[in-house]
């Protein structure tokens, strides 16, 4: 069951790793980051279930802060939306006026 859980995790965490590192949309990153959030909090969970509860605390605390995080992050990325009329990160330079 650890096993299949880490596994399972580990691919889920690549996949942010690899939409992170090869996407240009910002909105499309943002996912992926919030994937590799959840697929920590997929590894805190099976590690709790051997060690105790002390991962699901962590867990709870990760969501609090994944949820902070999308707040800010879709305001940021609506912002640069309104400005540029773009979401397209080659297309955004904000150093340039």
């Amino acid at each position: 069951m650890l096993a299949e859980a880490l596994f399972f995790s580990a691919v889920l965490f690549i996949i942010g790793v690899v939409g992170v590192l090869t996407r240009r949309n910002a909105i499309i990153i943002f996912m992926c980051v919030e994937l590799m959030l959840n697929a920590v909090n997929l590894t805190f969970i099976a590690f709790s279930r051997q060690y105790g509860p002390a991962g699901q605390i962590f867990v709870f605390f990760s969501m609090t802060v994944a949820a902070a995080e999308a707040a800010v992050g879709l305001a940021i990325i609506i912002s640069l939306f309104r400005h540029k009329q773009t979401v397209n990160l080659q297309h955004i330079n904000i150093l340039k006026g």
